[in-house]
């Protein structure tokens, strides 16, 4: 997914970096360069020209000394695909009982965004009701109520109404303890005449708080009609975009929401629950560029882990063999280390071979078994059991495994907890700064991390 801009855009950046003179032969070769990629990557053609030109008008600048003139076209590449990829908005909830409209077309994925957003709030205390008000796709109501099931969310449907204004009647009394309802609603091949009455019908009955087009990526240029018909329609407030994991080229659909002025709130990067992340256009373009994005990171480690358990795996000194597991379990959860790494500054470009993902499985099963053989004292304080041969032998007995796996359990431990002790100062809400993301780097490296 944008694979080939992102590969364009660094590689641009390397050669306006690395030239002792920005003249006109370069920078023609930087633009064609991103024009192809951008091309490829489905972005509006206007869009193109215009940064194209931009690039070009302050190479020429005269006035620029030439070493200025590098970081002045960098920083100009940089911010005008920012204004491209748009604002970071966020939906903002109020104290009151938040109702949230899903809308779009077949095939779009409402549902299991639906779903996904439920989650996403729930892992964030809120209290949660997915309402079904689908009620022409055949078993779009037993999606719904199966996804929510499976991921513990409540649920109201009505299976036996087909009318979904009077379906939403019916359920409205019993949505007053909640504090975000998420309502899906029915899709169409286009936006006819009876889908655009329908929704007008249900805004007016349900008030909505927020109405959220979802788009998926995978529709190119096609994204901006779709875009602007729904605008127009039913003046939606904001955009999921879906299915930005897949080959789909994703680029029309990103800059047809800044084009219709509908801010992004989300992407979802997978078909997993919680592959869903608030969408930053800083976030975004610095993986592009492979600079990774350590924020979008934590934020995703928040959505899988309950919030006490993230502040005691991140208090120094109280980390149990037990917070190990749990924490390597919750980075499968994220998709295991391919999908994650590009979020890692540095590790963007490290290959990690299938079987050593699959290795990683294996390694998890077995250290479950080694924890299962030890006392309580021996999960809390790990270290008691590196100079203690015999508790080495005995819990090796009792999991069934060799000394050295279980020594090779404690090691990964005290690597564990020795990066948490070096960022005493981490704050599980705030993002690391750059000088403690510098400081673990340097005292752990690539190589350690990628053992782990």
């Amino acid at each position: 997914m944008l694979e080939k801009l992102g590969e364009a855009l660094r590689n641009a950046t390397k050669k306006i970096t690395n030239a002792i003179f920005i003249d006109k032969s370069l920078i023609d070769s930087i633009v064609r360069d991103l024009q192809r990629a951008m091309i490829e990557a489905d972005i509006n053609i206007p869009l193109i020209k215009e940064l194209s030109d931009k690039i070009k008008k302050a190479a020429a600048n005269e006035r620029i000394k030439e070493i200025d003139k590098k970081e002045h076209i960098i920083k100009l590449l940089h911010d005008e695909l920012i204004a491209i990829l748009g604002e970071k908005k966020q939906i903002k909830l109020q104290e009151k009982q938040n109702r949230i409209i899903l809308l779009g077309l077949y095939g779009a994925g409402k549902t299991t965004t639906i779903a996904k957003l439920g989650n996403y709030y729930a892992k964030r205390g809120k209290k949660i009701a997915l309402v079904g008000l689908d009620v022409h796709r055949p078993a779009a109501k037993e999606q719904l109520k199966q996804l929510a099931e499976k991921n513990k969310l409540n649920y109201f449907i009505n299976f036996d109404e087909n009318d979904a204004v009077k379906t939403w009647k019916k359920i409205e009394p019993k949505l007053k303890d909640y504090n975000v309802v998420l309502v899906d609603t029915a899709g169409r091949h286009t936006l006819d005449k009876k889908l655009i009455l329908e929704i007008k019908g249900l805004s007016i009955s349900i008030k909505p708080t927020e109405v959220i087009l979802v788009l998926p990526a995978d529709i190119g240029q096609a994204a901006k009609k779709q875009a602007q018909e729904f605008r127009e329609a039913v003046d939606i407030s904001g955009v999921i975009i879906t299915r930005m994991d897949s080959s789909a080229k994703g680029g029309g659909a990103l800059t047809a929401c800044k084009e219709v002025n509908a801010p992004i709130y989300f992407i979802t990067t997978g078909e997993k629950i919680n592959d869903l992340e608030e969408f930053d256009p800083e976030s975004f373009l610095s993986q592009l560029l492979g600079m990774g994005d350590l924020k979008s990171l934590l934020e995703k480690i928040k959505s899988i882990t309950d919030g006490k358990k993230q502040v005691k795996m991140l208090k120094p000194g109280k980390l149990s063999l037990d917070d190990v597991i749990e924490q390597v379990k919750s980075m499968n959860s994220l998709g295991g280390f391919e999908k994650i790494k590009s979020m890692i500054p540095g590790f963007d470009s490290a290959k990690i071979p299938e079987s050593m993902l699959e290795y990683q499985e294996a390694k998890i099963y077995k250290w479950e078994h080694i924890i299962k053989s030890m006392t309580s004292e021996e999960k809390t304080n790990p270290e008691i059991l590196e100079k203690q041969t015999s508790r080495i032998r005995r819990i090796a007995q009792g999991a069934g495994v060799a000394n050295s796996d279980v020594r090779a359990l404690i090691k990964q431990y005290k690597m564990l907890n020795d990066m948490i002790k070096s960022s005493s100062s981490f704050d599980p809400e705030k993002p690391m700064s750059q000088k403690q993301i510098m400081k673990l780097a340097k005292k752990f490296g690539k190589k350690k991390m990628m053992r782990f």
